[in-house]
């Protein structure tokens, strides 16, 4: 007899989680391991437990999906990570499916593909929601024209933060609201297709946005 495929259950809401676990606690095929309600959480549960699939929420308090998925990609866990989140934009998928990331789901995903999809997971192969793969092909068919330039002052907050100056320190050097930083570093994001400051300020560089020592 084939032994159960074991789960691991990251998202931070509970009812989420209650409700996945639930899910495959009632079908011998599957065995929920353990359970997480952010990245940090998910990669202590994962080491402890050894799961063949995660299910990895994206957004969450403290440590994001992507950053727990590439830190088990690193660790050289064979796990495989099935994001099941609730976004489908550049800025969410393209970050973890290059993170490591072995399929792309959406929480709408009816609950008979949901379990035909960790079934796949579980073997290796790749599974993407239709919009997610959409995009996906969008993206390889003109990935250039994609790339949305960054305006004049998201360039300037972005060398700012470069240089290490919080978002106050930004908003004193270019005379504008706090708030007004946060705006122009989440539009940065998005363009770069990236979810923190050290992930945009890399990937500037890796464009040429960024030069070392320039202004």
């Amino acid at each position: 007899m084939t032994s159960p495929i074991r789960l691991l259950i990251v998202d931070d809401h509970p009812v989420v989680r209650d409700g996945l676990r639930g899910m495959f606690t009632g079908d011998p095929g599957f065995e929920v391991v353990g359970e997480a309600g952010d990245g940090a959480e998910a990669l202590a549960v994962a080491a402890n437990t050894g799961p063949d699939v995660v299910l990895m929420d994206l957004r969450m308090p403290g440590m994001d999906g992507v950053t727990a998925i590439g830190r088990l990609v690193a660790s050289g866990s064979p796990v495989k990570v099935l994001v099941l989140t609730t976004y489908d934009t550049d800025a969410d998928v393209l970050p973890a499916i290059e993170a490591g990331a072995t399929g792309y789901l959406l929480k709408d995903t009816p609950r008979d593909e949901l379990v035909r999809a960790v079934r796949a997971a579980a073997r290796g192969e790749s599974v993407l929601a239709p919009s997610v793969a959409g995009l996906l092909m969008g993206r390889l068919r003109s990935p250039g024209p994609a790339e949305e330039p960054l305006s004049q002052r998201e360039l300037e907050v972005l060398t700012l933060v470069a240089k290490g100056a919080s978002n106050r320190e930004a908003a004193a050097r270019l005379f504008i609201s706090e708030a007004t930083v946060k705006t122009h570093l989440l539009h940065v994001y998005a363009k770069l297709g990236v979810n923190d400051r050290a992930a945009a300020v890399a990937t500037a560089y890796d464009r040429g946005l960024l030069t070392p020592g320039g202004k």
